[in-house]
């Protein structure tokens, strides 16, 4: 797989490097470079480009604001990875999407490990298209025992069996796991990620709570525990657990 390619930077020495990197990884293919975000914005209307090396400090439009231009693009749009100097903006090109966020001055190296997640995430996109012929019944099967989250710049393979509850924060969810001491935080919504969980195995059970029901321990009207933990069940939600209730007495 090839991946078309574009950098914008105002730096000139910066531009250049990025470019030589490009040009020196056998999947990437340079189609464009420009000193402004306004430059590739006009530049990004005539051409299919799948990823932008793109810098953040930059006059008139910066880094950060074009990606959010581009966001409104949806699935069609391309794909960043963010070049700056300055690491206070990691959050927000996180926010933004980004696949990644390299930090002036890096190297070749940092630079392939950022193009390489790139173009995994290519990769699983394509496969997600074009899946396998139907012959691949038990493949397909497997895949469907996993979610794949976006977690900290990089898509993250997570099994359902795994999950013991998903809590609820805003525009991030922390998904609990029996296999991790510490919870993922992904930049998601919990009703997002409720609409790709099976309902046969997920529960909705508060605003901020989605938990697996086989990892319930004990459960009575109200409420509901996974472990050391009591979730209250909310109050738009308690028809439906009631039915899943009455499955228990």
């Amino acid at each position: 797989m090839i991946l078309n390619c574009i950098a914008v930077d105002d730096e000139p020495l910066a531009l250049g490097l990025v470019c030589a990197f490009i040009e020196q990884t056998p999947f990437l293919k340079l189609t464009g470079r420009y000193s402004s975000a306004v430059e590739a914005l006009v530049g990004l209307q005539d051409q299919k480009v799948d990823l932008i090396f793109l810098d953040i400090q930059m006059p008139n439009l910066n880094g950060i604001e074009l990606a959010r231009v581009l966001d409104s693009r949806g699935a069609n749009k391309p794909r960043i990875i963010f070049t700056t100097a300055y690491n206070q903006f990691a959050l927000e090109g996180y926010k933004v999407d980004a696949l990644d966020y390299l930090l002036k001055p890096f190297n070749y190296e940092e630079f392939l490990h950022a193009a390489n997640k790139a173009l995994s995430y290519a990769e699983l996109l394509q496969r997600s298209v074009n899946p396998a012929p139907a012959v691949a019944v038990e493949e397909s099967r497997i895949e469907d025992d996993y979610l794949f989250l976006k977690i900290e710049y990089q898509l993250v393979r997570i099994a359902l069996k795994d999950i013991l509850y998903i809590e609820g924060l805003k525009d991030y969810v922390k998904i609990y796991l029996q296999s991790a001491e510490k919870p993922l935080l992904s930049l998601t919504s919990l009703k997002a990620l409720e609409e790709k969980l099976p309902a046969k195995r997920f529960m909705r059970v508060h605003r901020s709570f989605i938990v697996s029901l086989d990892k319930i321990n004990s459960i009575t009207r109200n409420a509901l525990q996974i472990g050391k933990i009591n979730i209250t069940v909310g109050d738009q939600y308690k028809e439906a657990f009631g039915v899943f209730l009455s499955k228990w007495v």
